[in-house]
């Protein structure tokens, strides 16, 4: 294990958070091991403001709960403690241990802990992995060699068991072990290394590189709710745009979402329309302006709501039902492989029924249109259509002088709540 002293990482005391030592310093004080790891410690070697810091303990998360008043224990796959301070959450986690180790206690004290272990599938994919071992364990066990680092705010140094403090200086993303198998255990892996390379402007390692193409098939293995908040970390964190194009780049955004891929594949136009909309919401994060997932699935999935109403259309059908139609089944199709939460979901059905009816611009309708909470973001997907190079006779510059003519006009339309559940009583049966 390196330990690298203050003078050669040069990581600032003063960008760590104060939670954050606090939590090492009680865990310490009561005769534990406790560090700041992971993500926080490669960003603060790279000279950046860590939103979220991390701490890895040899105690076992019934421990660490026992240690603070302000703790809850979450997660089945891997547990972990969340520990509040105030606005602040910190997040503690139990050294890993290998597998092969069995359910032996982290530390050295008896923690009367029946539920470490773990659990594969037999394609040797990790169920469960709630075995605990030692700090040189709980680095090899994870994920990237730029996340293995521990930090001590006590003395200020940084433990360094597997060069990472080198491919952070050589900018690279590196899985830990055998990239084959640890894709295998978990293949959302592949993801996090191409978010972690675009997040960071780094290369990927070539051995992490070339595994990725044999084992993309592996993310079928994944429940597609899971693969939904994995989406939400790619895109929603102000680095959409270079993370799109290394998952098209790579061919994982296929498993994401295969029918929009192809049809990107085919015409230049959708692909640019779905990077612009990527960039728009990079800038809206930059700004701290509001985002939504429901926007950008919107633009992912247009070029295929948009064949789908052709073909209705040229089937017989009008253009309203077609593109509503043709909405709900490529919502259908996308969930099997990503489940999107309705609460997302029907406000990107919403956005592409608008699409028609702004092409048609009836005078009787303008007003409706621009009342609609719906219409701002249909306004929008409709100029990354025409900025993406399709003909719509300056349809967007319409709306716009609409929304000119009457400022006040547009989303007043109030809220439109569910109505209640009634549950209904069972009747009750007369006596004879």
């Amino acid at each position: 294990m390196r330990v690298i002293t203050p003078d050669v990482h040069r990581i600032s005391p003063n960008l760590v958070s104060e939670a954050a030592v606090k939590v090492v310093s009680r865990l310490k004080s009561k005769g534990y091991e406790a560090y700041i790891v992971g993500g926080a410690v490669r960003d603060l070697l790279l000279g950046g403001q860590p939103k979220d810091f991390d701490v890895g303990t040899n105690a076992t998360p019934e421990q660490i709960k026992a240690v603070f008043k302000n703790a809850r224990i979450i997660g089945r796959r891997f547990q972990i403690v969340h520990v509040r301070f105030g606005p602040e959450i910190i997040e503690v986690t139990t050294y890993r241990g290998h597998h092969a180790s069995g359910s032996a206690p982290a530390s050295g004290k008896d923690s009367g802990n029946t539920k470490a272990h773990s659990r594969q599938s037999d394609k040797g994919l990790l169920l469960r992995d709630n075995v605990y071992g030692t700090l040189e364990e709980d680095a090899a066990r994870r994920d990237l060699t730029i996340n293995a680092l521990y930090y001590d705010p006590e003395d200020e140094s940084v433990l360094d068991q597997l060069n990472g403090m080198a491919d952070v200086e050589a900018r690279l993303v590196r899985v830990i072990g055998e990239p084959h198998t640890r894709y295998r255990e978990d293949p959302v892996r592949m993801l996090r290394v191409l978010r972690f390379a675009a997040k960071l402007q780094f290369d990927v390692e070539s051995e992490t590189d070339h595994a990725i193409a044999e084992c993309a098939p592996l993310l079928a293995e994944i429940p597609s709710a899971r693969l939904f908040d994995e989406f939400l970390k790619l895109f929603m964190a102000g680095y959409a745009t270079p993370t799109f194009k290394l998952l098209y780049r790579y061919g994982l955004l296929h498993h994401l979402f295969p029918e929009p891929t192809r049809v990107l594949a085919h015409e230049a136009r959708h692909y640019e329309l779905v990077v612009a909309a990527m960039e728009s919401t990079d800038r809206r994060v930059r700004e701290d302006r509001p985002v939504t997932p429901a926007f950008l699935l919107a633009a992912i999935m247009w070029p295929v709501v948009q064949e789908r109403a052709a073909e209705l259309i040229h089937a017989g059908e009008t253009a309203i039902p077609a593109f509503h139609s043709s909405g709900q089944q490529v919502v259908a199709e996308v969930c099997v492989h990503t489940a999107i939460p309705k609460r997302f979901s029907l406000p990107m059905r919403e956005m592409w029924d608008f699409q028609p009816k702004l092409e048609r611009r009836q005078p009787k309708q303008i007003k409706s249109l621009l009342a609609s909470r719906r219409f701002r973001a249909a306004y929008d997907l409709l100029l990354l259509r025409e900025a993406s190079g399709e003909k719509l006779n300056d349809c967007g510059q319409f709306w716009t002088e609409q929304q000119e003519i009457y400022p006040d006009l547009v989303g007043s339309a109030p809220r439109r709540d569910p109505p209640p559940n009634r549950r209904r009583g069972r009747r009750r049966r007369t006596p004879q």
